[in-house]
């Protein structure tokens, strides 16, 4: 028995009507940012099963990130959204410090389907797919018609207008180190389209596909309220039509659903109109969080508790978000760099058949013959491994182009990270205008081709190539 499985025995024991034994305790792939787990439990009634929702690591007492409003705050927020008639799993209880769990909350296991591909091409969902977005519409339409002072949620959520959540996310990826002009550009041009907000409302803030459980009847549960705030709805539109969360679905609304059908549940629902230009904002905004979002989980790879194989792999992830930001506000012509291929050996394996032999290992044996969170952490491995072949092929030209390319731009120099840093710091400081001839063609050549190293079957990889 683990510790975590005796402190929730012991709590249980105690809170739980009938409780006789804890009999399972798994825990599940799901929640990169957060642990969840199967809760299978022996009562006088009957085996009963729920999830547990703790933090990464087990601490106790911080959120995901600067503003997220932890744990026992997200259990409020579930409770409150139950009682305005959005789809929500019951809280069973809340756990405290002295608990020994960290911060963590019980509810009750629904089943139904949370993978987004799944959700996208399920024969069991063929019949409610068509109707989803014009659900979300209405349910998002719910979460910001919740009274934040009745509630008690003010009191327990920041607030944040679309101008400080974009200076906040670029303040944030800006104390990683990390030079990355795309995200640069980004918030540039976001701080330059501000929308305007006629009100503030509870925010989900991580409304998408892959965060709520579908049954053949619709939505049955809205999951993972870790970073709510207090801001612009329209944000909660944006973000789920953000092509990260489409899954390979041609649909702009989760990969299953139309814009119109989105709007048109959230107009009959809330009886307020929808701007197509502010919800593009806030796409725009959402792929720039969720590139920022990834180099966040890079960095709890080095620093964090939670040292786990998925998050590095995650922070590579950026350059999905980033060619979503090019396709989206500076698509064009772009010229893919040339592979190369590994020295050949008649006596000793290349680098290349060393890294195709552990990759094979991996999925044909490791994975084949393991389940759950060890099977999935064994395909992000192996997926892991191909990004590094690819930079192996491809990585050496691509940086090549990119140093002669910032010549131009920014001055001459021999290593691309300290020409890298030249062209973010005037892009910061505002001595580089974003209609610097060149810059937008640099950009787009450099984000297409890093998204060929890091993920070449991503959508977005696909629209940019197309729109050349």
């Amino acid at each position: 028995m683990t510790d975590i499985d005796a402190a929730l025995g012991e709590v249980l024991a105690r809170e739980l009507a009938g409780f006789e034994s804890l009999t399972n305790v798994e825990r599940l792939s799901a929640g990169a940012s957060q642990e969840t787990y199967r809760i299978e439990v022996e009562t006088s009634e009957g085996a009963r099963v729920f999830a547990l929702r703790r933090a990464a690591g087990g601490v106790t007492g911080t959120g995901l990130q600067p503003g997220s409003p932890g744990l026992p705050t997200e259990a409020e927020l579930m409770r409150a959204a139950g009682v305005a008639g959005v789809p929500e799993p019951e809280v069973i209880y809340v756990f405290e410090p002295e608990d020994g769990v960290g911060d963590a909350f019980l509810m009750d296991w629904l089943d139904g389907e949370t993978l987004g591909a799944r959700i996208n091409r399920s024969p069991e969902l063929a019949g409610i797919r068509d109707r989803l977005a014009h659900q979300c519409g209405e349910i998002l339409a719910r979460i910001h018609a919740i009274d934040l002072d009745a509630t008690g949620l003010r009191d327990r959520l920041d607030e944040l207008s679309p101008e400080a959540f974009v200076r906040q996310m670029w303040e944030r990826y800006q104390e990683y180190e990390s030079p990355q002009p795309m995200i640069d550009y980004g918030a540039r041009w976001l701080l330059e389209h501000l929308p305007n907000v006629d009100e503030l409302t509870l925010v989900h803030n991580d409304f998408r596909n892959g965060n709520f459980m579908v049954t053949p009847d619709g939505i049955n549960a809205v999951l993972d309220w870790e970073v709510a705030h207090i801001g612009d709805p329209m944000r909660d539109l944006g973000w789920i039509c953000t092509n990260s969360w489409r899954f390979g679905g041609d649909g702009p609304v989760g990969g299953f659903g139309s814009y119109e059908d989105l709007f048109a549940g959230y107009e009959a629902a809330s009886g307020r109109p929808v701007d197509p230009d502010h919800v593009k904002f806030w796409e725009v905004f959402g792929s720039f969080w969720w590139a920022v979002g990834c180099l966040t989980f890079a960095e709890h790879y080095r620093n964090g508790p939670d040292k786990t194989v998925e998050r590095p792999a995650v922070g590579r992830r950026t350059s999905e978000c980033q060619v979503d930001m090019v396709n989206l506000i500076i698509p064009g012509p772009v010229e893919l760099v040339p592979a190369i291929e590994p020295p050949t050996s008649s006596d000793l394996p290349n680098v290349a058949e060393l890294l195709k032999s552990v990759t094979e290992f991996l999925r044909d044996d490791v994975m084949a013959t393991t389940r759950g969170r060890t099977q999935f952490l064994s395909r992000v491995a192996s997926n892991t491994l191909d990004i590094v072949d690819r930079e192996f092929r491809l990585g050496g030209e691509h940086l090549a182009r990119e140093r002669r390319r910032l010549n131009t731009l920014v001055g001459d120099g021999d290593e691309v990270l300290d020409l890298r840093w030249r062209l973010v710091h005037g892009l910061r400081d505002g001595s580089i205008a974003l209609d610097t001839p060149g810059l937008a063609a640099h950009l787009r050549s450099t984000v297409v081709n890093q998204i060929a190293i890091d993920q070449p079957r991503y959508s977005g990889f696909k629209t940019a190539i197309e729109n050349s």
